[in-house]
């Protein structure tokens, strides 16, 4: 491969031509090393995005993107499985599934990413517990993996170096739409954790990346192609994003609301239902169960039984977060200063809501990024967000603002407003769980 060189293989896609396994490893090690240049990385992303890629293409550069770095190997008494969510709005499912399926014997080492723009990151919700450190290690990865059963940590810089390069350029370069190349983002990392198993929870609607289903079910149909080609059995769930998916948006507010559904406290339907329905699946798929109904089934038995809570409990102590927080969280929890309600403006049903308007409402509290740099106050959000179908009267509470003072609170309040409609017609239920992609 020592003839190869950038130009010509940019050239070559850039015509539409096929690319080799060969040059499209070796790209994926320029990345890597630096070989390849920012500008370069940026005509190849330009060129795959007009052009596409062949599914042997999308195979081979997840492959040569997942090898660029280091790739588990484990050798434990389970499976080894994880789940992706493609990112939405109180989203907070990966507190609870990770655990949960830690409690059916699976083991789960779980890659997660900060958020970006309207969505939030599973990092960020767990940097809001005092001490837990969502970047640590392989190696410490890999003991609490073995110990606990589940780990929910950043990637380390040893882990498919080639999509941080490759990422970084398109965020600039306008090619972040790329079906391609957020396959291979997406899966590089996973694959690289040595998975056996995966399932993705690929969103639609208002508060998805993808706001159309047909566009949503492309992704899906890419991601599950990909993974299976290279070895790791993927079912993907189209699911619905036209509201939160639990009652509330923002870090510490996400967390105290999953460690409220792992006690049993207080369960949020809808999460519920995408919670065990994942799980059922991903339970199928690796080998834990025959069907998912089944799954959903064990899933369903270890959220109520406790089992799941206590799994995050002892995730939560092995990566530095205190001993009793399942028990005592509302204690470390950080609070925001002004706590205030909106209320309905009309008498009627919720008949729509737009979940980017909200994401966005939290990131103006300063609970999301715009850029990557941005520092996140974690006590901030949005709770007790009514729900789709739900009938308010005039002056009744619809959500809960949190912030960290009365001008972003009047702000929030306003985009709330702007966000959900109230109507006179009782509206049509929106399918959760949209389609199943094997």
């Amino acid at each position: 491969m020592a003839e190869m060189d950038a130009r010509r293989i940019i050239a070559q896609k850039r015509d539409g031509a096929r690319l080799s396994r060969d040059q499209i490893i070796w790209f994926a090690n320029g990345l890597a090393n630096g070989e390849v240049s920012d500008a370069q990385a940026g005509a190849f992303a330009m060129a795959v995005l007009l052009n596409g890629m062949f599914d042997d293409e999308r195979v081979a550069l997840t492959l040569a993107i997942r090898d660029s770095g280091d790739v588990q190997v484990w050798d434990l008494p389970g499976p080894v499985l994880d789940k992706h969510s493609t990112g939405g709005i109180g989203d907070n499912v990966s507190l609870i599934l990770a655990p949960a399926l830690a409690a059916c014997g699976a083991y789960v080492p779980m890659i997660s990413g900060r958020g970006l723009g309207h969505t939030g990151g599973t990092l960020d919700k767990l940097d809001a517990i005092p001490g837990y450190m969502s970047e640590v290690s392989i190696d410490k990865m890999r003991e609490v993996v073995a110990r606990v059963g589940c780990v929910i940590v950043g990637a380390s810089g040893d882990i498919a170096p080639a999509d941080k390069r490759l990422y970084a350029v398109r965020d600039v370069t306008a090619t972040v739409e790329s079906v391609d190349l957020i396959t291979a983002s997406i899966l590089s990392k996973k694959l690289a954790a040595g998975l056996e198993g995966l399932v993705l929870d690929v969103k639609c609607g208002s508060g998805a990346f993808l706001a159309k289903q047909d566009e949503a079910e492309e992704l899906a149909r890419a991601l599950v192609s990909v993974a299976n080609g290279a070895g790791c059995k993927t079912v993907a769930l189209v699911t619905d994003m036209n509201e939160p998916l639990a009652s509330v948006a923002g870090n510490a507010l996400e967390v105290a609301n999953a460690v409220a559904f792992l006690r049993g406290d207080a369960m949020d339907g809808r999460l519920w239902d995408v919670c065990v329905a994942l799980g059922g699946v991903l339970l199928e798929v690796g080998g834990l169960c025959e069907r998912a109904a089944e799954g959903r089934e064990m899933v369903a038995a270890v959220l109520q039984s406790g089992a799941a809570a206590e799994k995050f409990a002892q995730m939560v102590a092995a990566l530095g977060g205190p001993m009793d927080f399942v028990d005592q969280a509302s204690k470390y929890l950080p609070r925001a200063l002004v706590v205030d309600e909106v209320l309905a403006p009309r008498t009627g049903f919720i008949a729509a809501i737009d979940a980017k308007l909200l994401g966005m409402a939290v990131v103006g509290l300063g609970g999301g990024r715009q850029k990557q740099e941005d520092v996140l106050d974690h006590s901030v959000g949005i709770d007790q967000i009514a729900g789709l179908g739900l009938h308010v009267s005039e002056g009744e509470p619809i959500a809960v603002v949190h912030a960290a003072d009365k001008v972003r609170l009047k702000q929030a309040g306003a985009a709330v407003l702007k966000a959900v409609t109230i109507s006179e017609d009782v509206p049509t239920e929106n399918i959760l769980i949209r389609k199943r992609i094997d």
